[in-house]
């Protein structure tokens, strides 16, 4: 088996055990969901818009501290305690890495999840609805988690955290179709549900693929 083969084999493979991570972490995400923003007391003081922005920074803050700043710590801690310490010596630990990408992740996923989670606590009418805010901060949370512990394990494993960032993209899509009702009615809320997925989603990545997709070398044949 020549070294194509085998590097084609070995992407199949961490593949599948990706897959199957986010099959198994998809179910458990949505039901812890569910059972938050189902059967816990409604939150006091959310009838009016600023009491419930106050809860959605406030959740936002959470998120931040348990997710974001303990990435920094992390590699703050690798590089005090290795030749990390120059980030110009050139010197990485797989732990490092793995932390490092961590951090970037969390950075981008944190900006999605922050708009959708703001933009949803808009259309919530009272603590009842608001419970979905806390719901998908808890959930958001825990999935940044176990993308991270995952990513540890194996490059594979991290798609445990994958439903985090879907939930963050769900919830960012329903509040677009929110806006797009309130400006044309139900074809309006259908424009930005419909498009993202299809037109933008797609023919970019087609686009990008086909623009970026290796050329035949000048010196071939």
């Amino acid at each position: 088996m020549n070294d194509v083969e085998s590097e084609k084999r070995d992407f199949i493979r961490q593949r599948r055990t990706g897959m199957i991570a986010i099959a198994t972490a998809a179910p458990v995400a949505l039901l812890l969901w569910l059972a938050i923003a189902c059967l816990m007391p409604p939150l006091a003081g959310m009838d009016g818009l600023g009491g419930r922005m106050l809860f959605t920074l406030k959740c936002c803050c959470l998120a931040v501290l348990f997710c974001l700043v303990t990435g920094v710590e992390a590699v703050a801690h690798e590089r005090l305690s290795s030749p990390a310490f120059d980030p110009l010596s050139g010197f990485e630990t797989r732990r490092l890495r793995v932390n490092q990408r961590y951090l970037q992740n969390t950075v981008e996923q944190i900006l999605v999840f922050a708009a959708g989670l703001f933009g949803l606590a808009a259309y919530c009418a009272d603590g009842f609805a608001m419970r979905s805010v806390l719901a998908t901060t808890i959930v958001w949370m825990l999935a940044r988690v176990a993308f991270w512990i995952g990513y540890h394990r194996s490059a594979s494993m991290r798609g445990l955290g994958a439903p985090g960032m879907a939930l963050s993209m769900i919830v960012l899509l329903y509040v677009a179709g929110r806006i797009g009702y309130e400006v044309g009615g139900s074809i309006g809320a259908a424009v930005p549900v419909v498009a993202f997925p299809v037109v933008a989603f797609v023919a970019i990545e087609v686009f990008l693929f086909r623009a970026t997709r290796a050329l035949p070398s000048a010196d071939a044949p």
